[in-house]
């Protein structure tokens, strides 16, 4: 299975000063978890890292400690996570008919997650990792008032990895970037091209780490494993 890591974004919201994905969580940084976790993956045999140049001599001395069996590339990141998957996705090998596509900033998510979305994305065109809403969630206007509760049960929280059909994402992005369409993550232009997306159970520990409280729990996390 071939994997691609968005790791091109910068780290304001964290307040760091360079890449976040370089901070540091129980010695290692985060960038480095999220390779151990596909080294250790069993379905993985090839990792892409799209990110912006100026990072990739940091990312590959962190790789030269990791010292992974698996080949990675590098690919140029764009100016959006958007353009960025669509720069991973032209840059795959020929052979790849699937591709896993996992955020770097994920760096909790476990070899058994990455394997059970490899194995299920051979049977459906597309899927995502997620987990169902606890909290109730409300719907508010740009005044703060609340218009609407959805139905709890029929929410759940995106994580990646997502899984796809590589031909049918590439078109996906294509038109995408023919519509002008703006979207977070590569489920929404599958929804909005009418093709189905599968869920698969995620875990409650794979947060995304965007914040300094976000390192905290991370590394408690890590500490418990």
């Amino acid at each position: 299975m071939y994997l691609l890591i968005p790791a091109a974004g910068s780290g304001k919201r964290m307040g760091a000063d360079r890449n976040k994905l370089l901070l540091q969580v129980s010695s290692k940084t985060l960038i480095a978890w999220t390779l151990l976790a596909a080294e250790a993956a069993s379905a993985i045999s090839w990792i892409g890292i799209i990110s912006q140049p100026h990072d990739w001599d940091d990312f590959k001395e962190i790789m030269a400690d990791l010292k992974l069996s698996k080949p990675v590339e590098f690919i140029p990141g764009g100016s959006t996570r958007q353009e960025s998957v669509y720069n991973g996705l032209l840059a795959l090998p020929e052979a790849a008919e699937q591709v896993l596509i996992h955020d770097g900033a994920r760096c909790l998510a476990t070899p058994d997650l990455l394997n059970a979305c490899a194995a299920a994305i051979r049977h459906c065109p597309g899927l995502i990792a997620a987990i169902p809403v606890k909290d109730t969630i409300k719907v508010v206007d740009e005044n703060g008032i609340i218009e609407s509760t959805p139905n709890r049960e029929q929410l759940w929280a995106a994580q990646t990895p997502q899984g796809f059909d590589v031909k049918l994402l590439k078109e996906c992005h294509a038109e995408g970037v023919r519509q002008g369409w703006e979207v977070t993550d590569d489920a929404a232009l599958f929804e909005r091209c009418g093709i189905e997306v599968r869920i698969v159970p995620g875990e409650e520990t794979n947060l995304k780490v965007t914040t300094p409280q976000d390192l905290a729990i991370a590394e408690f996390i890590l500490s418990d494993r």
